[in-house]
């Protein structure tokens, strides 16, 4: 895990020396970043998903019209994350930009859209953004050992809810994945991830039922 941590901090360094941050901001910056997504209330939503979707982000980069915003939304997407609130998206995109430079070299409002799109994960006209997406949900089609794996760390962190009240509430996001034509937003995604995430959803629908 250090060897990740230390390609990912490497990864953020270039990304917002290139963006127009000094070096002791990127340091302070980065030290703020790696305790929030450290704390112990987070379970999935932390370092590990951001190399998982730094992985999938590299893997098509070259479909990417805005690189640099989509990384920066990868670091700060879940940025502020209590699993008692309904705004983490909308905050974490706040605080994106609040800590951007005032010569930074990006799309401000790319990137707080984008931040923002990963709440409801619906399609978009900004295909960058439906990237990002999918990159986020690329978890669900997972080999059924990880996506269990997946979905344990998900109930730790809403461990503050006893199961009568988090396994409707589960079931109902869920079913909302299956409700939707389509759960990824990329043609790419669809073809390689759509089937198996379907199944691996309808799995963990029957076990909380």
């Amino acid at each position: 895990m250090r060897k990740n941590i230390m390609n990912l901090k490497q990864k953020y360094s270039e990304l917002l020396l290139n963006i127009g941050f000094n070096e002791k901001e990127i340091q302070q910056n980065w030290l703020d970043l790696e305790k929030a997504y450290s704390k112990k209330s987070r379970h999935y939503h932390n370092l590990t998903h951001l190399k998982e979707m730094i992985d999938a982000y590299e893997t098509y980069f070259d479909q990417l019209q805005f690189p640099s915003e989509i990384l920066l939304c990868i670091f700060y997407h879940d940025y502020v994350y209590l699993s008692s609130k309904k705004d983490n998206e909308l905050k974490s995109a706040e605080y994106a930009l609040a800590i951007l430079p005032e010569n930074a070299k990006l799309d401000r409002q790319l990137v707080f859209e984008a931040i923002c799109a990963t709440q409801l994960h619906q399609h978009n006209e900004i295909e960058d953004i439906n990237w990002l997406i999918d990159f986020d949900l690329k978890i669900l089609s997972k080999e059924w050992e990880d996506y269990k794996i997946y979905f344990e760390q998900i109930r730790k962190e809403y461990r503050i809810y006893p199961d009568f009240l988090y396994k409707p509430g589960r079931v109902k996001a869920l079913k909302h994945f299956l409700e939707n034509e389509f759960i990824f937003q990329t043609e790419t995604f669809r073809s390689l991830y759509e089937e198996k995430a379907r199944t691996n959803i309808e799995k963990e629908i029957l076990l909380l039922t």
